[in-house]
């Protein structure tokens, strides 16, 4: 009688990849300050495949905080206001600004390329 071929097969380990639950971290601006309104414009924030529970409200929600935690944004601002010590730790924050353009720059924009 032959053996089992599948009982025979040398296994391979488990590999060691974590499953993908949140999105990658991304660089987080200011916190504001209490009862002011956090600037999330960058679509990083919204996760167009899944909904998860907010980790506020439960509620589901698109939102993801710079740190991938579910959230709405209201949600997020509500909570600043009600906790304004520890939001200083930056839980939630506002997106970066981008940095101003000089004022040179401004004042050649009427030369095209070859100022």
């Amino acid at each position: 009688m032959a053996a089992d071929p599948a009982a025979t097969a040398p296994t391979c380990p488990p590999h060691e990849h974590p499953a993908r639950t949140t999105a990658p971290e991304f660089e987080q601006g200011l916190v504001p300050a209490p009862g002011e309104l956090l600037v999330w414009r960058d679509p990083r924030h919204y996760d167009r495949w899944q909904t998860l529970p907010c980790a506020l409200c439960s509620q589901p929600t698109p939102l993801r905080s710079h740190s991938g935690e579910p959230a709405h944004k209201a949600c997020a601002e509500d909570w600043i206001t009600a906790n304004p010590v520890e939001a200083r730790r930056g839980r939630f924050a506002s997106d970066l600004t981008p940095k101003p353009k000089s004022k040179d720059k401004d004042k050649d924009k009427d030369k095209g390329d070859h100022a």
